[in-house]
């Protein structure tokens, strides 16, 4: 099967040797997003709610550029640097997975570049 790597502009650019996204078959699987703004490469939102928007809008580009969108989420993976942070991250995720799609949610001991969330997607393509 063939895999086709996803890359835009509209999303932070990989900060390692890794994809933004990965097409295999009718699926895609993202990367794990941080709050980087795109424009810039810098993390400016400071909160847990600014933080889990900024990733949304990023996992939302990376999606669109692959064909899917955050309705055809089967799975996400989401990590907190602070479980404490669970209910304000719980109310950004909610307005854009309203599809409700399987989930793990962890605390992790550090995160890149100290941000407060990261999430990843598992979704299909059309």
């Amino acid at each position: 099967m063939e895999l086709k790597k996803v890359a835009t502009e509209k999303a932070p650019a990989a900060i390692g040797p890794y994809s933004q996204a990965i097409i295999c078959g009718n699926m895609v699987y993202t990367s794990g997003q941080i709050p980087i703004n795109p424009a810039n490469g810098n993390v400016e939102a400071k909160t847990i709610a600014e933080q889990s928007e900024q990733v949304m809008k990023n996992l939302g580009e990376v999606l669109r550029a692959a064909g899917s969108d955050f309705t055809k989420a089967v799975k996400t993976t989401c990590f907190l640097a602070d479980i404490a942070d669970f209910a304000a991250f719980n109310e950004v995720y909610a307005k854009y997975f309203t599809t409700k799609p399987a989930r793990s949610c962890v605390a992790v001991k550090d995160l890149p570049k100290g941000v407060l969330v990261e999430v990843e997607v598992v979704a299909t393509v059309e």
